[in-house]
């Protein structure tokens, strides 16, 4: 799962997500849930990009959400917040989709690193560059 965070670098890098992102996946799936999509999009600066982009969102695993979803995200913030590591909550939305689909997460968001469990991998510096 690719966080908001590496697309949206990428395009204030004056990077293609979908390039840079596709080439690095290789033969791995992606996911996506509605939160980085959310995320990704809202900050798009043209019709055609925010198309190119929902376009390859599309074709990724889409973690859906049900109850047991929101169950789930909230006994890890409460946990989380316990050990008084707080996160943002989009975050916390964004680690319980990767836990369910048994993903690892792509970011360089340290807010990931707290939540034991969630395999982290960080992007290259220089797609950024």
């Amino acid at each position: 799962m690719v966080d908001s965070h590496v697309y949206i670098d990428l395009l204030r890098a004056s990077r293609d997500p979908i390039e840079i992102v596709g080439e690095w996946s290789g033969t791995r799936n992606l996911a996506i849930c509605g939160m980085i999509r959310m995320e990704v999009l809202r900050g798009v600066k043209t019709p055609r990009s925010y198309q190119n982009l929902a376009n390859f969102m599309d074709v990724m695993i889409n973690v859906r959400t049900n109850d047991s979803f929101w169950d789930e995200a909230a006994a890890l913030a409460w946990q989380l917040d316990r050990k008084g590591k707080v996160i943002p909550s989009q975050d916390i939305i964004i680690a319980t989709c990767a836990i369910r689909l048994g993903a690892a997460i792509l970011s360089s968001d340290a807010h990931f690193l707290v939540i034991d469990g969630l395999e982290v991998i960080t992007p290259p510096t220089e797609w950024f560059s």
